[in-house]
């Protein structure tokens, strides 16, 4: 995300001002949102080159935050940072799809490419406290969108990002929850469904207490949990820290399956 940032910002300050100076009056009235576009990814980028790009903090053990079968993606057991980049405190993330033995998931590349996300065993699942902890953020209202289940319907959701950047965490994480776990350590549960969290900052919760259920909000190509441990309760500006789930160790790398 931060070198996305970083790339994008510069054109579409130059497009706002070619559109200023050269361009007729329907391309003029481009001008306000493209400088704004840019500056805001400029700012972006050079904000997250400042964020340091791990805590080197020991693995925290914690509850796997979901129940049943789940496969994980983009796991850190593959490569570090899991997902390619150490912003938005991104280091160690994981994501899991709910993925019951007697199938069920519909196979990326097969049928339509953009799914209710009703058709993915993930939706609507429950997920619960990796710990005890303090609630510090619920963002609950953002719709639920068609996956992304074709290689073209991905390259679209790739050419989304500079905005999904610029919009913030609503964008890029959609519904989610913070969770303060003490020792300046917080988790984040994210691409919530909509309306379904059962929290409130300042609730205190216990481990395994249902928290939210699963969704396909934000920067999402289908139903699932993004799910990451950080250094602060701010994502953007945050280091990842390590984790491990308590029910099995290690985490499995991408396509192991977690069973709780």
């Amino acid at each position: 995300m931060r070198g996305v940032a970083s790339a994008a910002g510069p054109p579409l300050l130059a497009a706002g001002v070619l559109a200023a100076s050269a361009l007729p009056p329907p391309a003029a009235s481009l001008v306000p949102v493209l400088l704004f576009t840019g500056a805001a990814l400029l700012v972006t980028g050079a904000a997250l080159a400042a964020v340091p790009t791990a805590s080197g903090r020991a693995a925290r053990p914690v509850r796997p935050p979901v129940e049943g079968r789940w496969t994980v993606l983009n796991s850190p057991a593959d490569r570090v940072p899991s997902h390619g980049t150490h912003a938005w405190g991104q280091t160690y993330a994981v994501d899991l799809v709910h993925d019951p033995a007697d199938g069920g998931r519909p196979a990326f590349g097969t049928g339509r490419a953009f799914r209710p996300p009703a058709d993915f065993p993930a939706y609507g699942r429950p997920l619960v406290a990796p710990d005890d902890a303090v609630v510090v953020t619920v963002r609950d209202g953002v719709r639920d969108h068609r996956s992304r289940s074709t290689r073209a319907a991905l390259l679209l959701m790739a050419a989304e990002a500079p905005l999904r950047e610029a919009g913030g965490a609503r964008r890029v994480l959609g519904n989610h929850l913070v969770l303060d776990l003490g020792d300046g350590v917080y988790a984040v549960l994210a691409h919530l469904r909509r309306g379904s969290a059962v929290v409130r900052p300042g609730q205190r919760v216990r481990r395994g207490e249902l928290l939210a259920r699963c969704g396909n909000s934000g920067n999402s190509g289908e139903p699932h949990l993004h799910f990451q441990l950080m250094d602060r309760p701010a994502p953007r500006f945050a280091a990842g820290v390590p984790f491990v789930f308590t029910s099995g160790g290690d985490l499995p790398g991408s396509g192991g399956a977690v069973d709780v």
